[in-house]
């Protein structure tokens, strides 16, 4: 017997929170970072609705939401007509500026305390798999070793050694243009958060946590990572460079966009960064990477300790492969966008806010697509995969992390069915016609029924012990 079911490779936030739903689950989580300590450095900086709603599900979301800075709208490739959160259903309807820094540190909390155990400086460098594990090579502080798994995750980041290790294709586009971020204080801020795009490029201007900025976007002529870069590349796009100084990050990226050709090969999974890479257009990078972690964490936990049969396993690629080409599809067209800086490009910009503008189901159905809130898995009842549009007390019956029987009316069958089931049974609203949904533990609809032989009928058919 392994001394740990699933090594988790990488504690960013992805793998911090793959970690912590396999313990709730009953699991024993390993996680290696190549790291000796966390990065300084704030590399995503917005958390999504469907991301807040996550956190809610499992009772973690306050702490977020009292260090954060909610902002009621959102962009699309930074097109002057803004996407209005405040429209969507969900009981967080903004954005929240919240600092990955700080966001690594709830989450490594939160995996801890569930008993999670996290070693730090111990970098992979290869694995092999077979019928009764995953055996992976370590370089760690007092030298390499081997350990094995009944699973692995890797959460390790775009240029990932458990995907190449595990040989899952990895095909895509290498970056033709550039973007540029610094995280400064500025002595003249803008008095809200700004956007300014023309011939010379793309720039934004956002607050974060602390009292510094984010001063990022696109410059038309390829700019270096240095203060007086940004200040040049500000003043020419807006006019003014806001006075930036003491810089606590510079950076330079690009959009390269690909895709794994696999997210589960035998016993290894991925998820985050090490299953898709794209232009950080939006802020969406982080979210989806949560969101894989929080499909694929209850169901590997269920699995290993005998709730699920390992069928469930495989529809981990199965849903969350397509979000991450959607992901793909569009970050790219928001890069097309963000650098349409000939007039030609600026004639599309202009037609497309215009477009949002005069029809707001269209900037709706944007903003329900960057923010996520439109994931729906495949399934064979209508309402199956729909995510559950729950009240932010509805959302916290997951907090276990288990699947859930929500009910309209709680009768004598449904009480049966609960119990022979071993569910949580609450009655509660429901919005739709059916009597009672089975809920999954990532807030998906699994089964539905307008009688308690209806809903039994569909659990048969799940892959459950």
């Amino acid at each position: 017997m392994n001394a740990h079911d699933t090594i988790v490779v990488g504690a960013g936030p992805v793998g911090l929170w793959t970690a912590a739903e396999l313990a709730l689950g009953g699991g024993r989580p390993l996680v290696l970072e190549r790291a000796a300590r966390r990065s300084p450095h704030s590399k995503a900086l917005a958390i999504h609705p469907r991301t807040v709603e996550v956190l809610a599900m499992r009772g973690r979301e306050q702490a977020f939401l009292d260090g954060g800075i909610p902002v009621p709208d959102g962009h699309f490739g930074m097109l002057p007509a803004r996407l209005d959160f405040r429209e969507l259903d969900t009981p967080f309807p903004f954005l929240l500026a919240h600092p990955q820094v700080r966001t690594e540190e709830l989450l490594e909390q939160h995996a801890l305390a569930l008993g999670a155990v996290i070693r730090r400086g111990h970098q992979v460098s290869g694995l092999s798999q077979d019928d009764e594990g995953v055996t992976l090579r370590v370089n760690g502080p007092d030298g390499e070793y081997e350990i094995t798994a009944d699973h692995v995750v890797g959460a390790d980041g775009a240029g990932s050694t458990v995907r190449h290790a595990a040989g899952i294709a990895f095909p895509g586009t290498d970056s033709t243009v550039f973007g540029f971020l610094g995280d400064v204080e500025l002595t003249d801020p803008p008095e809200r958060p700004g956007m300014w795009h023309n011939e010379h490029g793309a720039l934004l201007v956002a607050p974060m946590p602390g009292g510094r900025y984010r001063v990022t976007g696109y410059a038309a002529a390829d700019i270096a990572p240095t203060l007086d870069s940004l200040r040049q590349t500000a003043k020419l796009i807006a006019g003014t460079d806001f006075g930036p100084h003491s810089p606590v990050w510079l950076s330079r990226f690009g959009n390269a966009t690909r895709l794994a050709g696999e997210y589960r090969k035998g016993r290894v999974f991925l998820a985050g960064d090490a299953a898709h890479m794209h232009f950080p257009a939006g802020g969406v990078g982080l979210n989806v990477g949560l969101q894989d972690a929080m499909n694929l964490g209850w169901k590997l936990a269920a699995v290993q300790q005998g709730r699920a049969d390992e069928a469930l396993l495989d529809t981990y690629h199965r849903e969350r492969h397509p979000v991450g080409a959607a992901l793909g599809e569009h970050t790219k067209a928001q890069t097309a966008l963000i650098t349409a800086t000939t007039e030609e490009g600026q004639s599309l910009r202009r037609f497309m806010a215009d477009l949002l503008r005069t029809h707001p189901g269209v900037a709706t159905a944007l903003a329900n697509t960057v923010t996520a809130l439109d994931v729906r898995y495949p399934g064979t009842h209508p309402l199956a995969g729909q995510r559950f549009p729950a009240t932010r007390e509805q959302l916290h019956l997951l907090r276990e992390g288990r699947p859930v029987l929500l009910a309209k009316e709680v009768s004598p069958a449904m009480k049966d069915l609960a119990a022979s089931a071993d569910l949580q049974l609450y009655e509660t609203e429901l919005p739709w016609p059916a009597a009672a949904v089975l809920l999954r533990p990532d807030g998906h609809v699994w089964a539905a029924g307008d009688t308690a032989g209806q809903l039994a009928d569909a659990m048969a058919e799940l892959p459950l012990t």
